[in-house]
């Protein structure tokens, strides 16, 4: 359901060398040396290989929304920027060091041995930084272990290399995550409401847009998904007198799922407490619709037979299938507003995504809506 999400080191959009000249070094300590080290001091200490304690023979710099990422051999290192957004605040040192041992704790749910640790970025008594060091700390990095890319869901759907075993051990993974996730106490009125609000910024989002077709068919969705709210809202109740939302991941993703060995997924919303209050049944339906996107196996009765077996939840499938049509009515919001952005991916294919998930939306919507009309 979110709305915004970090982008995974391995995976982001855009990539970047160092802007700058890495020949220069930090500036000198002053009085408060939290803010006498700015971040593009920090991004050139972090781009050169010979600041890292394992001397690497390259690093890899990334950029995303609210991040740098440092990739070296076997290691990647995530740095905040000091932005501030919905929802969250990472302007000062103290709030970029609570969230990178939340992000910390809550990956280590479902990828244990990806998330190391949290290190800080000190500033020595010469002024220069260093990582881990003695000094002040003057940022905060979190250290995982480097996965291959190639052997993320996304990359093995593109390639058709994916395996039944491995879909199976995912399923299960997942499954005993939700099984064990922390319960979240959500009222109907603020699940309606979170739903409610969506919808309306989606809508509004296409109405912006300039695009009469796509304005079309997201509001005939939305029209859709809203008289469900209306009729069958009852059915949502039930999931929270049932105590089935949880403390999930947020955005359950292919390009978060690694399937070398045991499955680990990453990258989880963090920052967002309220992105990751969810129906299990939500994250599923949100990940069978990545993979079936991506023109990879429909996952999802895999996913829900493993699911109900571990948890004996028999959501009803109008859940699944509204669930399903909401999220791909907010992921093609996502790409419209991409349209605008600057990036590595052209506007037509920020265009074509919106229009396949506005697809998979359309049809599952009026399949929920051909339900009501049969009840």
């Amino acid at each position: 359901m979110s709305g915004t999400s970090l982008d995974l080191a391995l995976n982001a959009p855009r990539r970047r060398s160092c802007a700058i000249n890495l020949s220069v070094e930090p500036r000198p300590t002053a009085r408060n040396q939290t803010d006498a080290v700015n971040l593009t001091d920090k991004v050139c200490f972090l781009s050169r290989s010979e600041n890292y304690a394992e001397q690497p023979n390259r690093v890899e710099v990334i950029e995303t929304h609210y991040s740098w990422v440092f990739l070296t051999d076997q290691h990647a290192y995530k740095l905040k920027k000091p932005v501030q957004g919905c929802g969250f605040d990472f302007r000062s040192i103290e709030e970029r060091r609570r969230n990178a041992l939340a992000e910390l704790h809550l990956n280590r749910r479902l990828a244990p041995s990806v998330y190391i640790g949290v290190l800080p970025l000190t500033c020595e008594v010469d002024g220069r930084l260093k990582v881990a060091g003695l000094g002040v700390p003057v940022d905060w990095l979190v250290k995982m272990r480097r996965l291959d890319a190639n052997e993320m869901l996304d990359g093995r759907i593109a390639r058709g290399n994916w395996h039944h075993a491995e879909l199976e051990a995912l399923a299960h993974r997942l499954a005993g995550f939700f099984a064990t996730a922390r319960r979240v106490q959500l009222t109907f009125p603020q699940l309606l409401a979170r739903i409610r609000a969506e919808l309306g910024t989606t809508v509004n989002a296409f109405e912006m847009a300039g695009e009469p077709q796509l304005r079309t068919a997201a509001e005939r969705i939305a029209r859709r998904l809203e008289a469900f709210l209306r009729r069958r809202g009852d059915l949502l109740r039930q999931r929270i007198r049932s105590r089935r939302l949880v403390d999930g991941h947020g955005d359950l993703r292919p390009e978060h799922v690694y399937l070398k060995g045991e499955p680990c997924i990453i990258d989880c919303l963090e920052f967002r407490a309220d992105l990751r209050e969810l129906d299990p049944v939500s994250e599923l339906a949100y990940l069978a619709l990545e993979c079936r996107r991506l023109g990879g196996p429909d996952i999802t009765r895999r996913l829900l037979r493993r699911y109900r077996s571990r948890t004996r939840d028999k959501a009803p499938p109008e859940i699944l299938r509204f669930y399903t049509g909401f999220n791909a009515l907010v992921r093609a919001r996502i790409a419209v507003q991409h349209l605008s952005e600057p990036g590595t991916r052209t506007s037509k294919e920020w265009a074509n995504r919106a229009v396949a998930y506005l697809e998979i939306g359309d049809r599952e919507s009026r399949l929920l809506t051909d339900r009501l009309a049969a009840n």
